[in-house]
């Protein structure tokens, strides 16, 4: 991979996007309220993500993949974010994406807003529907931590040009390992561990802080 000035990686649910994905899928289900109220504590902290996760997608079961299409037609970019990522690309840099939430919509949603490269879990499927659990893996607070060194590290870029962007409490190792990190739209354990917060709900604001 060609090397590049600087690296900046975002969070998506709540940051790149104004949705938490899961809520949407749930919606589906019927199980939209309890979903978001799981979503919510482990944005806060209060519970471990993994063991979080797989319980809300638990509640995911027997959604048909079909549902993809209607969640897809919801989701709302967050103001502000072509514009920064135009900047990215225009200063030299690279737009990455590492999720908590799923390859099944991000694999739509980061090329259609100019990212170059993201990660998020997989949802297991059979005979066209979801089977409740998360296939592989699971991203959580140490593999976004991971996935910025990595991607860092495969461009050539030090980690103190890399910038990190989140909301919540599975963010905040990747926010640590980065040269910045900026809790957008964020919860109070992430803005005060964070080196700077963006108070307004747009990222473009996040545009002077580039290298």
């Amino acid at each position: 991979m060609p090397d590049a000035r600087f690296l900046v990686v975002f969070d998506a649910d709540s940051t790149l996007i104004r949705n938490e994905v899961i809520e949407l899928i749930a919606d589906e289900a019927g199980r939209g309220p309890e979903v978001a109220a799981a979503t919510e504590a482990a944005m806060r902290g209060e519970v471990d993500f993994a063991t979080s996760l797989r319980s809300r997608v638990t509640a995911l079961s027997g959604v048909p993949i079909t549902a993809f299409a209607s969640v897809l037609s919801r989701i709302e970019p967050t103001p502000g974010v072509r514009e920064l990522i135009a900047s990215i690309h225009a200063r030299g840099g690279v737009a990455a994406v590492v999720s908590g939430g799923f390859h099944e919509i991000l694999d739509t949603v980061a090329p259609g807003l100019g990212i170059d490269v993201w990660r998020a879990n997989r949802l297991a499927s059979a005979a066209g529907t979801l089977t409740g659990v998360v296939d592989g893996p699971i991203v959580d607070a140490a593999g976004k931590a991971a996935a910025l060194r990595e991607w860092a590290a495969a461009r050539g870029i030090p980690l103190h040009r890399t910038i990190a962007i989140g909301d919540g409490a599975n963010d905040l190792l990747m926010m640590d390992a980065a040269g910045l990190g900026i809790a957008f739209n964020a919860k109070p354990a992430v803005r005060r561990r964070a080196d700077l917060v963006v108070e307004a709900v747009d990222l473009a604001q996040v545009v002077p802080l580039l290298p």
